[in-house]
């Protein structure tokens, strides 16, 4: 039995549900799936990267051999093997992490809005790098902030830069390894530092590492968190070494925070599923990661060199770029009279899509600036859109 004709309810949103607004990538994604753009907008993984046949035997092997265990409800914290397998990982000779540190999550986006949750007041403030990763200012942003934007220059965050705009912060949110969007790092001398600011002025440090094993050199720059475990939130991801579709991350945070992020996951989600995270662990409990981390770093690193060489033909001389060593993304600064907005629009029209760096400021953004990601474009396709890019930019001078 139906009601005939009911009245339409007048949803009354809350302000928080009224203030959220899309993602402006995934947003282009929806526009690049078009099988003729050639899409250097998404900073997704390339698919030729995922170790189907490896995940489906883990799976095969888990679901025949606990499967009872791995279909159950799990604890909120985590797989305890998994757990101690990522403190392993994360210790060194002068630093030990504990299993207890760590808290697995669904994707390093929770991680994200977890820590939101728990740190952030409405108008409390947080410092960003300028510009910064777009899903942390849109996670961080449900909870009200007031940002702060701390400098970054060609090598990164500018550590100097952050005591005048520190005061009251809550916490600093970065990303030394081949930053999204600019693909820049942090040398081993302004980590030092950072972390050293950081604890002298008591500012919690977020290092959110989705991307620090993927140097093309193949020598990871050393973590913050193993320089000072009791000031730094360590963020990783099984989405850029494994695959994004297991949705695994993980957070390393001092005992006290842990806790807390714990029991705002309770309320979320209870607990990231049993069955993921049983089938990474026995995916990566043997050293997998060590043997297939290098094709995906030849794989990246050899599509990152094409587009460099495409950018050094094709780009007028007045457009600069970053030249990343790792990650997926290169950064590009145009002649300050060129909207990146509407070089979309015009790039979209000639079947080229990339990100404009616009939506990456969490304060004065700089609409001449954008994102090219190279990771799942063959090097056929990166030299024509490139070129495409080239000639679009040139006409807009």
């Amino acid at each position: 039995m139906k009601i005939e004709n009911p009245n339409p309810i007048q949803w009354q949103f809350s302000e928080r549900a009224q203030g959220l607004q899309s993602s402006f990538i995934r947003e282009i994604l929806k526009i690049t799936q078009r099988p003729e753009i050639i899409s250097f907008a998404g900073g997704l993984p390339s698919p030729a990267t995922f170790p189907v046949e490896r995940m489906k035997e883990a799976y095969d092997r888990v679901l025949t051999e606990t499967g009872k265990v791995a279909l159950q409800y799990g604890p909120t914290d985590g797989y305890g093997p998994l757990k101690e397998w990522i403190a392993n990982s994360l210790s060194t000779e002068g630093t030990k992490i504990l299993p207890e540190q760590i808290l697995m999550v669904s994707g390093s986006q929770q991680a994200l809005d977890l820590i939101g949750k728990v740190l952030i007041d409405e108008g409390s403030r947080v410092l960003v790098e300028t510009p910064s990763y777009l899903g942390a200012l849109q996670a961080f942003s449900v909870y009200r902030p007031e940002f702060g934007s701390v400098d970054t220059d060609d090598h990164g965050l500018v550590p100097s830069s952050i005591e005048p705009v520190a005061k009251g912060a809550r916490l600093l949110y970065s990303l030394p390894n081949f930053q999204n969007p600019t693909g820049r790092s942090l040398s081993i001398e302004r980590r030092l530092e950072l972390v050293e600011t950081c604890a002298r002025l008591q500012l919690p440090l977020i290092e959110d590492d989705p991307y620090g094993a993927l140097s093309y050199k193949g020598e990871p720059m050393p973590k913050m968190v193993a320089m000072n475990p009791e000031g730094v939130i360590y963020m990783g991801s099984f989405s850029k070494v494994l695959t994004p579709g297991i949705r695994l991350g993980y957070v390393c945070a001092p005992l006290p925070l842990v806790r807390r992020l714990e029991l705002a996951k309770q309320a979320a989600d209870l607990h990231t599923a049993q069955l993921t995270q049983m089938v990474v662990y026995d995916v990566v409990k043997d050293g997998f990661l060590d043997r297939h981390i290098p094709t995906i770093r030849t794989l990246y690193g050899n599509q990152c060199q094409a587009m460099l060489d495409a950018m050094e033909q094709h780009f007028p001389k007045e457009v600069s770029w970053t030249r990343p060593e790792g990650g997926m993304f290169i950064w590009v600064t145009l002649p300050k009279q060129i909207d990146a907005m509407k070089l979309l629009d015009q790039a979209i029209a000639a079947r080229v899509a990339f990100v404009p760096g616009a939506p990456f400021y969490a304060t004065n953004p700089e609409t001449h600036t954008l994102r090219l990601s190279f990771v799942t474009v063959p090097p056929e396709r990166i030299r024509e859109g490139i070129a495409i890019l080239g000639q679009l930019i040139a006409a807009a001078l």
